[in-house]
C-alpha cells in the first residue's frame, strides 16, 4: 500500500513538473521538451516489444518514419487544410504504423531471436534505400514539408502550444501502453519473453500473439513520429536510418526495459544530455556509447531499476542509515565521471589536426577554464588521481553498502530447527 502511494505521489509531481514546465523554461528548451516527450513515447513504445515481448528490433525506425510521412501527407491534403484537425493528425501516424506494422510484424515473428532482429533491421534499411526514389511519397532528398492549421480556437503557431498538444499525445499514449500491458494480451506477451516453447505447449497461437504485440508497438511508434511531423512540420527520409532505431534501443536499455517508465526517464536523459552537451564537444557520443556499455556491464536493470532499488533500500533500512552511502557512491561517480571527461576531452584536443598544426604539441590545452601543459605532469596527474579517487571511494560505498544490508537482515534465530514442512522464519 505504502509502494503504491508513493508510487502515485512520484507520477504526480512528475505530472505537476511537465505541466508547469511551459513556465520556467525559455522556448529553446521548451522544444527541446517537445523532443523528449517525442522520444519517450517512441522508446516506450519499443519498450513494448523488446521489454514486455523480448522481441528485439534493431529497425524499429521504419514504423517511426512512416507514421511522420503519413502524418505529413495528411497535414498537406485538401489543398493545405488538412485531412484531419491538427490535434487529430498523430492518428494517420497511428493508423499509417498499425498497417506497415502488421505486414512487417507478420513476416518478422516468422523468426525469433537473431534472424528476427535482422528482419527488422532489413525492413527499416530497405525503407531507407527506397525512400530517396519514391519522390511522391517522401519527396526525395528535400523530404515533405507542410504547415500547421488552426484548429477548434488554437493557432498552434506557438511553441507552449506545441508542447500541451505533445504532452496530451504522449501521456494519453503511455496510459494506454500501460493499460495494454495489463491485458490478458499484455500478459502473453510476458510468456512469449520469457517462455514461448510453453506458450505454445498450453495452446496459445504464438506467431499471432507476437504480431499482435508487434503491430501495437509499430502503432504507437507511429504516433510519436506524426507528432515530430506536427512539431516539425518537415520530414525527411533520414527518420528511416539506422541511428533512429539505435537512439529508441540505447533509450529503453539505458532507462531500464523492465520497468515501464525507464524508457521514459531513458528518453529524457539522453535526449537532453544530447541538447547540452552536443554544442560543448565533439565527443558527445563516445560519452553516450560509454554510458550505454557501463549500464549493460553494472546496471542491467537499467537507471530506473537503479532507482527503484535504492528506494526499496532506504525504505527497509530508513533513510539516515543510507544516506552517507548514498552520497558517497554519488561521490564516486562524479569524481570517475569526472576523471574520464578530463582524459578523453584532453586526448581528443591532443590529437586532433587542429593543434598539432597550430603549434605542436608544446601548446597548452584550455580546458575547463583552465590552461593544462601536456608535457607537464599534472596535466595527467589530475584525471589519474580523481579516477583513483572515485575508484576508492565507489568500493569502500558498495563494501559498506553490504555490511548494512548484512546488518540489517532478519537471520533465523539459532534456536530454531527448521523442520520438514513447517513454515520458514525467514
Amino acid at each position: 500500500m505504502m509502494q503504491s502511494k508513493s508510487s502515485a505521489a512520484a507520477v504526480g509531481g512528475v505530472l505537476v513538473l511537465l505541466l508547469s514546465a511551459p513556465l520556467v523554461l525559455s522556448p529553446g528548451l521548451l522544444n527541446a521538451a517537445v523532443q523528449v516527450l517525442v522520444a519517450a513515447l517512441f522508446a516506450s513504445a519499443y519498450n513494448l516489444l523488446c521489454g514486455q515481448a523480448g522481441m528485439l528490433s534493431f529497425g524499429h525506425a521504419a514504423y517511426f518514419g512512416i507514421g511522420a510521412f503519413a502524418t505529413m501527407h495528411a497535414m498537406k491534403a485538401v489543398g493545405g487544410a488538412g485531412l484531419l484537425p491538427t490535434p487529430l493528425l498523430p492518428l494517420a501516424g497511428a493508423a499509417a504504423g498499425l498497417v506497415i506494422g502488421a505486414a512487417a510484424g507478420w513476416f518478422a515473428t516468422k523468426r525469433s531471436g537473431t534472424y528476427f532482429a535482422m528482419i527488422t533491421l532489413a525492413i527499416a534499411e530497405l525503407l531507407h534505400a527506397l525512400a530517396p526514389h519514391l519522390k511522391g511519397w517522401f519527396g526525395g532528398e528535400a523530404g515533405v514539408s507542410g504547415m500547421r492549421m488552426p484548429a477548434w480556437g488554437f493557432s498552434f503557431g506557438s511553441t507552449m502550444q506545441m508542447y500541451y498538444l505533445t504532452l496530451s499525445w504522449v501521456l494519453a499514449g503511455l496510459a494506454l501502453l500501460y493499460f495494454f500491458t495489463r491485458t490478458p494480451v499484455g500478459r502473453l506477451a510476458l510468456g512469449l519473453r520469457e517462455n514461448a516453447h510453453r506458450l505454445a505447449f498450453l495452446g496459445y497461437d504464438v506467431h499471432r500473439v507476437s504480431v499482435l504485440v508487434f503491430t501495437v508497438s509499430a502503432m504507437f511508434s507511429g504516433i510519436a513520429g506524426g507528432l515530430l511531423a506536427v512539431n516539425n512540420e518537415a520530414v525527411n527520409y533520414v527518420l528511416f536510418d539506422a541511428h533512429v532505431s539505435a537512439s529508441a534501443v540505447l533509450n529503453a536499455y539505458i532507462g531500464g526495459v523492465k520497468v515501464f517508465f525507464g524508457p521514459v526517464l531513458g528518453a529524457g536523459v539522453m535526449t537532453f544530455f544530447g541538447y547540452a552537451v552536443s554544442d560543448l564537444t565533439q565527443s558527445w557520443l563516445l560519452y553516450q556509447g560509454i554510458l550505454f556499455v557501463l549500464v549493460m556491464m553494472f546496471m542491467p536493470d537499467g537507471l530506473a531499476g537503479l532507482l527503484v532499488r535504492w528506494w526499496e533500500w532506504q525504505s527497509r533500512l530508513g533513510l539516515r542509515s543510507v544516506l552517507p552511502v548514498s552520497l558517497a557512491g554519488l561521490a564516486a561517480a562524479l569524481l570517475l565521471g569526472g576523471g574520464t571527461v578530463f582524459l578523453v576531452e584532453l586526448l581528443q584536443r591532443l590529437f586532433s589536426q587542429d593543434y598539432r598544426a597550430a603549434a605542436g604539441v608544446g601548446q597548452a590545452i584550455v580546458l575547463f577554464g583552465l590552461r593544462w601543459l601536456p608535457r607537464e605532469a599534472v596535466t595527467w596527474l589530475a584525471p589519474t588521481a580523481a579516477l583513483a579517487a572515485g575508484l576508492a571511494i565507489g568500493v569502500m560505498a558498495l563494501r559498506q553498502a553490504r555490511l548494512l544490508t548484512e546488518a540489517n537482515t532478519d537471520a533465523p534465530s539459532s534456536t530454531e530447527v527448521p523442520l520438514q514442512g513447517a513454515r520458514s522464519t525467514v
